[in-house]
Protein backbone atom coordinates (compact mmCIF):
# COMPACT_ATOMS: atom_id res chain seq x y z
CA UNK A 1 0.00 0.00 0.00
CA UNK A 2 1.30 3.43 -0.92
CA UNK A 3 2.57 5.50 2.00
CA UNK A 4 1.64 9.17 1.78
CA UNK A 5 2.82 11.98 4.05
CA UNK A 6 1.69 15.55 3.51
CA UNK A 7 4.03 18.45 4.22
CA UNK A 8 2.57 21.96 4.63
CA UNK A 9 5.53 24.33 5.12
CA UNK A 10 5.08 28.12 5.26
CA UNK A 11 7.68 30.61 4.11
CA UNK A 12 7.84 34.23 5.20
CA UNK A 13 7.39 35.57 1.69
CA UNK A 14 4.13 36.20 -0.12
CA UNK A 15 4.96 39.00 -2.54
CA UNK A 16 8.11 38.16 -4.48
CA UNK A 17 7.02 35.67 -7.15
CA UNK A 18 10.60 34.79 -8.07
CA UNK A 19 11.27 33.50 -4.53
CA UNK A 20 7.94 31.67 -4.34
CA UNK A 21 8.56 30.04 -7.73
CA UNK A 22 12.11 29.05 -6.77
CA UNK A 23 10.83 27.27 -3.65
CA UNK A 24 8.15 25.56 -5.73
CA UNK A 25 10.75 24.39 -8.26
CA UNK A 26 12.92 23.00 -5.44
CA UNK A 27 10.00 20.77 -4.44
CA UNK A 28 9.08 19.76 -7.99
CA UNK A 29 12.64 18.64 -8.70
CA UNK A 30 12.55 15.98 -5.95
CA UNK A 31 11.62 12.57 -7.32
CA UNK A 32 8.62 10.98 -5.61
CA UNK A 33 7.16 14.31 -4.42
CA UNK A 34 4.01 15.92 -5.83
CA UNK A 35 3.42 19.63 -5.28
CA UNK A 36 -0.33 20.05 -4.76
CA UNK A 37 -0.82 23.71 -3.94
CA UNK A 38 0.94 27.07 -3.55
CA UNK A 39 -1.10 29.71 -1.73
CA UNK A 40 0.60 33.13 -1.39
CA UNK A 41 -0.78 35.99 0.73
CA UNK A 42 0.37 39.52 0.07
CA UNK A 43 -0.92 41.13 3.25
CA UNK A 44 0.42 38.33 5.42
CA UNK A 45 3.62 38.22 3.32
CA UNK A 46 3.52 34.47 3.69
CA UNK A 47 3.06 31.51 1.33
CA UNK A 48 1.66 28.11 2.24
CA UNK A 49 2.94 25.16 0.19
CA UNK A 50 1.36 21.71 0.14
CA UNK A 51 3.18 18.67 -1.19
CA UNK A 52 3.02 14.92 -0.64
CA UNK A 53 5.18 11.85 -1.03
CA UNK A 54 6.38 8.80 0.83
CA UNK A 55 8.27 9.49 4.10
CA UNK A 56 11.74 9.45 2.51
CA UNK A 57 10.80 11.59 -0.47
CA UNK A 58 8.80 14.14 1.51
CA UNK A 59 11.69 14.77 3.94
CA UNK A 60 14.02 15.32 0.99
CA UNK A 61 11.44 17.65 -0.57
CA UNK A 62 11.16 19.63 2.68
CA UNK A 63 14.93 19.94 2.95
CA UNK A 64 15.42 21.17 -0.64
CA UNK A 65 12.51 23.58 -0.20
CA UNK A 66 14.00 24.94 3.03
CA UNK A 67 17.44 25.23 1.47
CA UNK A 68 16.03 27.45 -1.29
CA UNK A 69 14.02 29.55 1.16
CA UNK A 70 16.92 30.12 3.56
CA UNK A 71 19.14 31.23 0.67
CA UNK A 72 16.63 33.66 -0.83
CA UNK A 73 14.69 35.15 2.09
CA UNK A 74 16.16 37.80 4.36
CA UNK A 75 14.18 38.04 7.61
CA UNK A 76 15.80 41.36 8.53
CA UNK A 77 13.66 42.93 5.79
CA UNK A 78 10.44 40.98 6.42
CA UNK A 79 7.17 42.41 7.67
CA UNK A 80 3.60 41.13 7.40
CA UNK A 81 0.38 40.58 9.32
CA UNK A 82 0.90 36.88 10.13
CA UNK A 83 2.95 35.74 13.16
CA UNK A 84 6.34 34.38 12.06
CA UNK A 85 9.80 33.58 13.36
CA UNK A 86 11.83 32.42 10.38
CA UNK A 87 12.35 32.30 6.63
CA UNK A 88 10.75 28.86 6.81
CA UNK A 89 8.34 29.55 9.64
CA UNK A 90 6.77 26.12 10.14
CA UNK A 91 7.25 22.73 8.52
CA UNK A 92 4.57 20.27 9.67
CA UNK A 93 4.32 16.65 8.50
CA UNK A 94 0.84 15.12 8.33
CA UNK A 95 -0.22 11.45 7.98
CA UNK A 96 -2.44 10.90 4.94
CA UNK A 97 -2.37 7.21 3.93
CA UNK A 98 -0.76 4.08 5.36
CA UNK A 99 1.49 6.02 7.74
CA UNK A 100 1.22 6.69 11.47
CA UNK A 101 1.75 9.80 13.54
CA UNK A 102 5.00 8.22 14.74
CA UNK A 103 6.14 8.06 11.09
CA UNK A 104 5.47 11.80 10.79
CA UNK A 105 7.28 12.53 14.05
CA UNK A 106 10.26 10.71 12.56
CA UNK A 107 9.97 12.86 9.41
CA UNK A 108 9.92 16.05 11.51
CA UNK A 109 13.01 15.00 13.44
CA UNK A 110 14.94 13.88 10.37
CA UNK A 111 14.16 17.14 8.60
CA UNK A 112 15.05 19.14 11.71
CA UNK A 113 18.35 17.33 12.23
CA UNK A 114 19.43 17.73 8.63
CA UNK A 115 18.35 21.37 8.34
CA UNK A 116 20.02 22.20 11.64
CA UNK A 117 23.30 20.49 10.80
CA UNK A 118 23.64 21.22 7.07
CA UNK A 119 21.95 24.62 6.81
CA UNK A 120 22.89 25.95 10.23
CA UNK A 121 19.40 27.06 11.27
CA UNK A 122 17.89 26.69 14.78
CA UNK A 123 15.06 24.13 14.66
CA UNK A 124 12.35 23.70 17.30
CA UNK A 125 10.04 20.69 17.41
CA UNK A 126 6.34 21.20 18.09
CA UNK A 127 2.99 19.37 18.37
CA UNK A 128 3.41 15.57 18.38
CA UNK A 129 7.14 15.82 17.61
CA UNK A 130 7.83 17.69 20.86
CA UNK A 131 8.09 16.08 24.30
CA UNK A 132 8.55 19.43 26.05
CA UNK A 133 5.15 20.61 27.47
CA UNK A 134 6.38 24.22 27.44
CA UNK A 135 7.28 24.01 23.75
CA UNK A 136 4.51 21.82 22.35
CA UNK A 137 2.00 24.28 20.91
CA UNK A 138 3.10 26.34 17.92
CA UNK A 139 2.09 29.56 19.67
CA UNK A 140 4.44 28.63 22.55
CA UNK A 141 7.36 27.99 20.23
CA UNK A 142 6.67 31.15 18.22
CA UNK A 143 6.16 33.43 21.23
CA UNK A 144 7.98 36.70 20.73
CA UNK A 145 8.16 35.95 17.00
CA UNK A 146 11.26 36.70 14.94
CA UNK A 147 12.12 39.84 16.90
CA UNK A 148 12.13 37.92 20.18
CA UNK A 149 14.49 35.12 19.14
CA UNK A 150 17.63 37.08 19.97
CA UNK A 151 16.40 37.56 23.55
CA UNK A 152 15.34 33.97 24.29
CA UNK A 153 17.46 31.58 22.21
CA UNK A 154 20.48 31.85 24.51
CA UNK A 155 18.43 30.82 27.54
CA UNK A 156 18.81 27.22 28.71
CA UNK A 157 15.11 26.46 28.33
CA UNK A 158 15.15 27.72 24.73
CA UNK A 159 18.03 25.70 23.36
CA UNK A 160 16.91 24.50 19.91
CA UNK A 161 16.20 20.79 19.35
CA UNK A 162 18.54 20.91 16.35
CA UNK A 163 20.97 23.42 14.92
CA UNK A 164 22.98 26.20 16.58
CA UNK A 165 21.93 27.94 19.78
CA UNK A 166 22.39 31.36 18.32
CA UNK A 167 20.38 34.05 16.61
CA UNK A 168 20.74 33.94 12.82
CA UNK A 169 19.36 37.34 11.67
CA UNK A 170 18.87 36.35 8.02
CA UNK A 171 17.12 33.02 8.65
CA UNK A 172 15.53 33.31 12.09
CA UNK A 173 14.31 29.93 13.39
CA UNK A 174 12.00 27.18 12.15
CA UNK A 175 9.37 24.99 13.85
CA UNK A 176 9.25 21.39 12.60
CA UNK A 177 6.39 19.24 13.78
CA UNK A 178 3.86 16.50 13.21
CA UNK A 179 0.12 17.01 13.39
CA UNK A 180 -3.08 15.46 12.15
CA UNK A 181 -4.66 16.48 8.86
CA UNK A 182 -6.85 19.55 9.30
CA UNK A 183 -10.05 19.64 7.25
CA UNK A 184 -11.66 23.03 6.69
CA UNK A 185 -15.37 22.38 6.22
CA UNK A 186 -18.47 24.61 5.97
CA UNK A 187 -22.13 23.59 6.22
CA UNK A 188 -24.64 25.83 4.42
CA UNK A 189 -27.57 27.14 6.46
CA UNK A 190 -30.60 29.05 5.14
CA UNK A 191 -30.64 31.36 8.13
CA UNK A 192 -28.82 34.21 9.79
CA UNK A 193 -25.26 34.57 10.99
CA UNK A 194 -26.51 34.41 14.56
CA UNK A 195 -28.36 31.14 13.94
CA UNK A 196 -25.33 29.56 12.26
CA UNK A 197 -23.17 30.67 15.17
CA UNK A 198 -25.59 29.10 17.67
CA UNK A 199 -25.13 25.78 15.88
CA UNK A 200 -21.35 26.25 15.86
CA UNK A 201 -21.36 26.88 19.61
CA UNK A 202 -23.33 23.68 20.14
CA UNK A 203 -20.90 21.62 18.08
CA UNK A 204 -17.41 22.97 18.73
CA UNK A 205 -15.37 21.27 21.43
CA UNK A 206 -15.00 24.38 23.59
CA UNK A 207 -18.74 25.03 23.34
CA UNK A 208 -19.82 28.14 25.17
CA UNK A 209 -17.12 27.85 27.80
CA UNK A 210 -15.73 25.45 30.44
CA UNK A 211 -19.18 24.84 31.96
CA UNK A 212 -20.90 24.32 28.61
CA UNK A 213 -18.69 22.19 26.33
CA UNK A 214 -19.80 21.34 22.81
CA UNK A 215 -20.83 18.00 21.33
CA UNK A 216 -17.86 17.18 19.11
CA UNK A 217 -14.20 16.70 19.97
CA UNK A 218 -11.37 18.15 17.88
CA UNK A 219 -13.73 20.65 16.23
CA UNK A 220 -13.42 24.42 16.14
CA UNK A 221 -16.26 26.45 14.68
CA UNK A 222 -17.97 29.77 14.18
CA UNK A 223 -21.02 30.99 12.29
CA UNK A 224 -20.88 33.61 9.57
CA UNK A 225 -22.89 34.99 6.68
CA UNK A 226 -21.53 34.85 3.13
CA UNK A 227 -23.01 37.58 0.98
CA UNK A 228 -21.62 35.96 -2.15
CA UNK A 229 -23.65 32.80 -1.45
CA UNK A 230 -26.60 34.66 0.12
CA UNK A 231 -26.70 32.24 3.06
CA UNK A 232 -25.07 31.54 6.40
CA UNK A 233 -22.47 28.87 7.11
CA UNK A 234 -21.29 26.91 10.09
CA UNK A 235 -17.56 27.18 9.43
CA UNK A 236 -15.49 24.43 11.03
CA UNK A 237 -11.93 23.23 11.37
CA UNK A 238 -11.79 19.48 11.98
CA UNK A 239 -8.44 19.00 13.72
CA UNK A 240 -8.63 15.20 13.65
CA UNK A 241 -11.07 13.71 11.15
CA UNK A 242 -10.63 10.26 12.67
CA UNK A 243 -12.28 11.58 15.83
CA UNK A 244 -14.80 13.95 14.24
CA UNK A 245 -15.12 13.35 10.49
CA UNK A 246 -17.01 15.69 8.12
CA UNK A 247 -20.08 13.48 7.83
CA UNK A 248 -20.63 13.48 11.60
CA UNK A 249 -20.22 17.27 11.73
CA UNK A 250 -22.73 17.55 8.87
CA UNK A 251 -25.30 15.28 10.49
CA UNK A 252 -25.07 17.17 13.79
CA UNK A 253 -25.56 20.45 11.93
CA UNK A 254 -28.68 18.99 10.32
CA UNK A 255 -30.07 17.94 13.72
CA UNK A 256 -29.52 21.36 15.28
CA UNK A 257 -30.85 23.15 12.21
CA UNK A 258 -34.07 21.14 12.38
CA UNK A 259 -34.56 22.17 16.00
CA UNK A 260 -34.24 25.79 14.87
CA UNK A 261 -36.57 25.06 11.92
CA UNK A 262 -33.80 25.89 9.44
CA UNK A 263 -32.86 24.23 6.18
CA UNK A 264 -29.40 22.82 5.45
CA UNK A 265 -28.42 23.17 1.80
CA UNK A 266 -25.33 21.05 1.37
CA UNK A 267 -21.79 21.80 2.43
CA UNK A 268 -18.45 23.06 1.19
CA UNK A 269 -14.97 21.60 1.52
CA UNK A 270 -12.23 24.23 1.68
CA UNK A 271 -8.97 22.87 0.34
CA UNK A 272 -8.12 19.17 0.20
CA UNK A 273 -9.33 16.02 1.92
CA UNK A 274 -7.78 12.56 2.40
CA UNK A 275 -9.46 9.66 0.63
CA UNK A 276 -9.89 7.91 3.98
CA UNK A 277 -12.23 10.65 5.23
CA UNK A 278 -14.43 10.29 2.14
CA UNK A 279 -14.55 6.51 2.45
CA UNK A 280 -15.43 6.79 6.15
CA UNK A 281 -18.43 8.88 5.12
CA UNK A 282 -19.35 6.34 2.45
CA UNK A 283 -19.31 3.51 4.98
CA UNK A 284 -21.49 5.57 7.33
CA UNK A 285 -24.21 6.17 4.72
CA UNK A 286 -23.99 2.65 3.32
CA UNK A 287 -24.62 1.23 6.78
CA UNK A 288 -27.32 3.78 7.59
CA UNK A 289 -29.20 3.10 4.35
CA UNK A 290 -28.30 -0.60 3.98
CA UNK A 291 -26.55 -0.01 0.66
CA UNK A 292 -24.24 -2.47 -1.09
CA UNK A 293 -21.49 -0.56 -2.91
CA UNK A 294 -17.94 -1.79 -3.53
CA UNK A 295 -16.73 0.43 -6.36
CA UNK A 296 -14.70 3.31 -4.92
CA UNK A 297 -15.92 5.85 -7.46
CA UNK A 298 -19.52 5.06 -6.58
CA UNK A 299 -18.72 5.47 -2.89
CA UNK A 300 -17.26 8.91 -3.56
CA UNK A 301 -20.32 9.85 -5.63
CA UNK A 302 -22.57 8.79 -2.74
CA UNK A 303 -20.69 11.06 -0.31
CA UNK A 304 -20.76 14.03 -2.69
CA UNK A 305 -24.54 13.63 -2.95
CA UNK A 306 -25.26 13.00 0.76
CA UNK A 307 -23.10 15.91 1.98
CA UNK A 308 -24.10 18.18 -0.89
CA UNK A 309 -20.45 18.94 -1.64
CA UNK A 310 -21.32 20.39 -5.05
CA UNK A 311 -23.89 22.82 -3.66
CA UNK A 312 -21.67 25.88 -4.21
CA UNK A 313 -19.09 24.79 -6.77
CA UNK A 314 -18.73 21.40 -8.47
CA UNK A 315 -16.80 18.95 -6.31
CA UNK A 316 -14.21 17.44 -8.66
CA UNK A 317 -12.67 14.43 -6.91
CA UNK A 318 -9.46 14.55 -8.92
CA UNK A 319 -8.78 18.07 -7.66
CA UNK A 320 -9.99 17.74 -4.06
CA UNK A 321 -8.97 14.26 -2.85
CA UNK A 322 -5.25 14.12 -2.14
CA UNK A 323 -4.64 10.57 -3.35
CA UNK A 324 -6.43 11.32 -6.64
CA UNK A 325 -4.24 14.35 -7.27
CA UNK A 326 -1.12 12.22 -7.28
CA UNK A 327 -0.18 10.75 -10.63
CA UNK A 328 -1.87 7.40 -11.05
CA UNK A 329 0.22 4.32 -11.62
CA UNK A 330 3.55 5.86 -10.60
CA UNK A 331 4.00 3.24 -7.87
CA UNK A 332 2.60 0.35 -9.92
CA UNK A 333 4.24 0.52 -13.35
CA UNK A 334 3.71 -3.18 -14.07
CA UNK A 335 0.12 -3.41 -12.84
CA UNK A 336 -0.68 -0.31 -14.90
CA UNK A 337 0.49 -1.87 -18.18
CA UNK A 338 -1.89 -3.29 -20.76
CA UNK A 339 -2.21 -7.08 -20.78
CA UNK A 340 -0.30 -7.19 -24.06
CA UNK A 341 2.55 -5.00 -22.84
CA UNK A 342 2.89 -6.90 -19.57
CA UNK A 343 2.98 -10.25 -21.36
CA UNK A 344 5.55 -9.03 -23.87
CA UNK A 345 7.67 -7.59 -21.06
CA UNK A 346 7.64 -10.92 -19.24
CA UNK A 347 8.78 -12.55 -22.48
CA UNK A 348 11.60 -10.06 -23.09
CA UNK A 349 15.35 -10.50 -22.54
CA UNK A 350 15.19 -9.37 -18.90
CA UNK A 351 14.89 -11.14 -15.55
CA UNK A 352 12.11 -8.89 -14.30
CA UNK A 353 9.18 -9.11 -14.24
CA UNK A 354 9.44 -12.83 -13.70
CA UNK A 355 7.74 -15.71 -11.98
CA UNK A 356 7.05 -13.80 -8.78
CA UNK A 357 5.13 -11.00 -10.47
CA UNK A 358 3.30 -13.49 -12.68
CA UNK A 359 2.33 -15.53 -9.60
CA UNK A 360 0.86 -12.45 -7.93
CA UNK A 361 -1.06 -11.63 -11.11
CA UNK A 362 -2.40 -15.17 -11.50
CA UNK A 363 -3.50 -15.26 -7.84
CA UNK A 364 -5.27 -11.91 -8.23
CA UNK A 365 -7.09 -13.25 -11.30
CA UNK A 366 -8.20 -16.26 -9.26
CA UNK A 367 -9.77 -14.00 -6.65
CA UNK A 368 -11.21 -11.83 -9.44
CA UNK A 369 -13.01 -14.80 -11.01
CA UNK A 370 -14.47 -15.66 -7.62
CA UNK A 371 -15.70 -12.09 -7.36
CA UNK A 372 -17.08 -12.28 -10.88
CA UNK A 373 -19.25 -15.28 -10.02
CA UNK A 374 -20.65 -13.27 -7.14
CA UNK A 375 -21.61 -10.38 -9.39
CA UNK A 376 -23.20 -12.81 -11.84
CA UNK A 377 -25.40 -13.95 -8.96
CA UNK A 378 -26.23 -10.56 -7.38
CA UNK A 379 -28.88 -8.10 -8.54
CA UNK A 380 -30.34 -10.64 -10.98
CA UNK A 381 -34.10 -11.11 -10.74
CA UNK A 382 -33.69 -14.83 -11.36
CA UNK A 383 -31.36 -15.15 -8.38
CA UNK A 384 -32.85 -12.47 -6.09
CA UNK A 385 -32.90 -14.98 -3.20
CA UNK A 386 -29.06 -14.99 -3.29
CA UNK A 387 -28.64 -11.24 -2.76
CA UNK A 388 -28.22 -11.40 1.01
CA UNK A 389 -25.59 -14.14 0.69
CA UNK A 390 -23.70 -12.38 -2.10
CA UNK A 391 -23.53 -9.20 -0.04
CA UNK A 392 -21.44 -11.26 2.40
CA UNK A 393 -19.43 -13.31 -0.11
CA UNK A 394 -18.44 -10.73 -2.74
CA UNK A 395 -16.59 -8.12 -0.57
CA UNK A 396 -13.90 -10.45 0.86
CA UNK A 397 -12.90 -11.71 -2.59
CA UNK A 398 -13.12 -8.22 -4.08
CA UNK A 399 -10.74 -6.79 -1.47
CA UNK A 400 -8.36 -9.79 -1.61
CA UNK A 401 -8.13 -9.21 -5.36
CA UNK A 402 -7.27 -5.57 -4.64
CA UNK A 403 -4.59 -6.60 -2.12
CA UNK A 404 -2.90 -8.94 -4.59
CA UNK A 405 -2.60 -6.45 -7.46
CA UNK A 406 0.13 -4.24 -5.86
CA UNK A 407 2.19 -7.37 -5.18
CA UNK A 408 2.76 -7.67 -8.93
CA UNK A 409 5.11 -4.69 -8.70
CA UNK A 410 6.23 -5.39 -5.13
CA UNK A 411 7.82 -8.66 -6.21
CA UNK A 412 9.92 -6.96 -8.87
CA UNK A 413 10.98 -4.30 -6.36
CA UNK A 414 11.62 -6.81 -3.56
CA UNK A 415 15.35 -7.14 -4.20
CA UNK A 416 16.09 -3.41 -4.08
CA UNK A 417 17.14 -3.43 -0.42
CA UNK A 418 19.24 -6.55 -0.92
CA UNK A 419 21.04 -5.07 -3.92
CA UNK A 420 21.67 -1.83 -2.02
CA UNK A 421 23.14 -3.84 0.83
CA UNK A 422 25.42 -5.66 -1.62
CA UNK A 423 26.97 -2.31 -2.53
CA UNK A 424 27.86 -1.41 1.07
CA UNK A 425 31.58 -1.26 1.96
CA UNK A 426 33.18 -4.43 3.38
CA UNK A 427 36.76 -3.48 4.19
CA UNK A 428 36.60 -3.73 7.98
CA UNK A 429 34.98 -6.34 10.22
CA UNK A 430 32.43 -3.75 11.35
CA UNK A 431 31.53 -2.89 7.76
CA UNK A 432 31.23 -6.57 6.90
CA UNK A 433 28.91 -7.13 9.85
CA UNK A 434 26.67 -4.19 8.92
CA UNK A 435 26.63 -5.26 5.27
CA UNK A 436 25.66 -8.82 6.16
CA UNK A 437 22.88 -7.65 8.49
CA UNK A 438 21.46 -5.41 5.80
CA UNK A 439 21.66 -8.21 3.23
CA UNK A 440 19.76 -10.53 5.57
CA UNK A 441 17.12 -7.86 6.10
CA UNK A 442 16.84 -7.43 2.33
CA UNK A 443 16.43 -11.17 1.79
CA UNK A 444 13.66 -11.36 4.38
CA UNK A 445 11.89 -8.49 2.65
CA UNK A 446 12.25 -10.30 -0.68
CA UNK A 447 10.75 -13.43 0.90
CA UNK A 448 7.93 -11.47 2.53
CA UNK A 449 6.42 -10.44 -0.82
CA UNK A 450 5.72 -13.96 -2.15
CA UNK A 451 4.70 -14.92 1.39
CA UNK A 452 2.10 -12.13 1.22
CA UNK A 453 0.83 -13.60 -2.06
CA UNK A 454 0.55 -17.01 -0.41
CA UNK A 455 -1.16 -15.70 2.74
CA UNK A 456 -3.62 -13.48 0.88
CA UNK A 457 -4.42 -16.25 -1.60
CA UNK A 458 -4.88 -18.69 1.26
CA UNK A 459 -7.46 -16.40 2.88
CA UNK A 460 -9.68 -16.57 -0.25
CA UNK A 461 -10.66 -20.22 -0.03
CA UNK A 462 -13.50 -19.87 2.48
CA UNK A 463 -15.27 -17.47 0.13
CA UNK A 464 -14.49 -19.52 -2.96
CA UNK A 465 -16.28 -22.44 -1.25
CA UNK A 466 -19.33 -20.27 -0.62
CA UNK A 467 -19.38 -19.17 -4.25
CA UNK A 468 -19.16 -22.80 -5.35
CA UNK A 469 -22.11 -23.73 -3.09
CA UNK A 470 -24.45 -20.85 -3.88
CA UNK A 471 -23.23 -18.89 -6.90
CA UNK A 472 -24.88 -18.78 -10.30
CA UNK A 473 -24.06 -22.22 -11.72
CA UNK A 474 -23.85 -20.71 -15.20
CA UNK A 475 -20.48 -19.29 -14.04
CA UNK A 476 -19.21 -22.74 -13.07
CA UNK A 477 -16.27 -22.75 -15.50
CA UNK A 478 -15.24 -19.24 -14.39
CA UNK A 479 -14.97 -20.35 -10.76
CA UNK A 480 -13.14 -23.53 -11.77
CA UNK A 481 -10.55 -21.44 -13.61
CA UNK A 482 -10.45 -19.11 -10.63
CA UNK A 483 -9.73 -21.95 -8.20
CA UNK A 484 -6.92 -23.32 -10.36
CA UNK A 485 -5.49 -19.81 -10.88
CA UNK A 486 -5.48 -19.21 -7.14
CA UNK A 487 -3.75 -22.54 -6.53
CA UNK A 488 -1.19 -21.83 -9.28
CA UNK A 489 -0.47 -18.33 -7.95
CA UNK A 490 0.16 -19.76 -4.47
CA UNK A 491 2.35 -22.52 -5.93
CA UNK A 492 4.38 -19.99 -7.92
CA UNK A 493 4.83 -17.72 -4.91
CA UNK A 494 6.03 -20.74 -2.93
CA UNK A 495 8.76 -21.33 -5.50
CA UNK A 496 9.91 -17.71 -5.10
CA UNK A 497 10.14 -18.18 -1.34
CA UNK A 498 12.21 -21.34 -1.71
CA UNK A 499 14.74 -19.77 -4.08
CA UNK A 500 15.71 -17.12 -1.50
CA UNK A 501 15.37 -19.08 1.72
CA UNK A 502 18.72 -20.98 1.62
CA UNK A 503 20.67 -17.72 2.03
CA UNK A 504 18.85 -16.85 5.27
CA UNK A 505 21.02 -17.43 8.36
CA UNK A 506 18.21 -17.27 10.94
CA UNK A 507 17.39 -20.96 11.43
CA UNK A 508 14.18 -20.43 13.38
CA UNK A 509 12.90 -17.99 10.74
CA UNK A 510 13.66 -20.53 8.00
CA UNK A 511 11.93 -23.35 9.86
CA UNK A 512 8.81 -21.27 10.57
CA UNK A 513 8.55 -20.01 6.99
CA UNK A 514 9.00 -23.51 5.53
CA UNK A 515 6.29 -24.93 7.77
CA UNK A 516 3.88 -22.12 6.94
CA UNK A 517 4.57 -22.54 3.21
CA UNK A 518 3.91 -26.28 3.34
CA UNK A 519 0.64 -25.74 5.20
CA UNK A 520 -0.60 -23.12 2.73
CA UNK A 521 0.50 -25.15 -0.29
CA UNK A 522 -1.28 -28.26 0.96
CA UNK A 523 -4.45 -26.29 1.70
CA UNK A 524 -4.33 -24.80 -1.82
CA UNK A 525 -4.27 -28.28 -3.39
CA UNK A 526 -7.14 -29.54 -1.24
CA UNK A 527 -9.17 -26.35 -1.54
CA UNK A 528 -8.91 -26.06 -5.31
CA UNK A 529 -10.09 -29.65 -5.64
CA UNK A 530 -12.90 -28.98 -3.16
CA UNK A 531 -14.23 -26.02 -5.17
CA UNK A 532 -14.32 -28.14 -8.33
CA UNK A 533 -15.92 -31.04 -6.43
CA UNK A 534 -18.70 -28.83 -5.00
CA UNK A 535 -19.49 -27.45 -8.43
CA UNK A 536 -19.58 -30.93 -9.97
CA UNK A 537 -22.05 -32.19 -7.35
CA UNK A 538 -24.42 -29.29 -8.04
CA UNK A 539 -24.81 -30.48 -11.64
CA UNK A 540 -25.42 -34.13 -10.77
Amino acid sequence: MRKIVECVPNISEGRDESIINACAEAVKNVEGVTLLDVDPGKSTNRTVFTFVGDPEAVVEGAFQYAKAAYELIDMTKHFGEHPRMGAVDVCPFVPVANVTMDDCVDCAKRFGKRAGEELGVPIYLYEHASTNPDRKMLRQVRSGEYEGIKDKIYKKEWKPDFGPQEFIPKSGATASGARFFLIAYNVNILGTKNQAHRIALNLREQGRGPDHPGKLKELKGIGWYVDEYDMAQVSMNLDNYRITPPHIAFEECVKDAKELKLAVCGSELVGLIPLEAMLMAAEYYMKKENLFILDEKQKIRLVIERLGLSSITPFISEKRIIEYMIEEGSNEPLASLTVRNFTELVGARTSAPGGGSVSALVASLGAALGTMMGWMSYGNKKFYYLDSKMRKFIPPLHFKMKELIPLIDADTDAFNDYMEAMRLPKKTDKEKKIRNEKMQEGLKKAINVPMSVMRTGDSCWEWMFQMAKYGNINSKSDLEVGAKSLETGIWGAHKNVLINLPQIEDKKYKKDILQECEDILERAKRSSAKVIRILAKREE
